[in-house]
């Protein structure tokens, strides 16, 4: 069996009120983040449980995969535009990808 040919990448994790759903798709892809995900998802943090019983209620899960600097310059936009004023939760991961031109 032939080795894998791995390539190193972020993983960015942004987890927030799913009312910024598509203002985050927007910051991913105007800094240049082309391998995205997001998912509805449940779960508690310092503001309490949130549940997503009702719309307002509701929580997404964005995942990024891609270079470096490109994770923390979506992360730091994300921090001064949208921390500040709703509940988002950030954190990074090493990965490892295969057809890295994908990311």
């Amino acid at each position: 069996m032939t080795a894998l040919h791995k390539h190193p990448r972020t993983l960015l994790v942004i987890v927030a009120e799913a009312a910024l759903e598509k203002p985050l798709v927007r910051e991913v892809r105007q800094h240049g983040g082309q391998f995205w995900t997001v998912a509805e998802v449940h779960g508690a943090g310092l503001e309490g449980v949130r549940d997503g019983d009702w719309e307002a209620d509701r929580t997404i899960e964005l995942k990024v995969i891609c270079e470096p600097q490109v994770a923390d310059a979506i992360a730091h936009q994300v921090m001064a535009a949208y921390a500040p004023h709703f509940s988002v939760g950030l954190y990074f991961g090493q990965v490892e990808v295969l057809r890295p031109e994908r990311y």
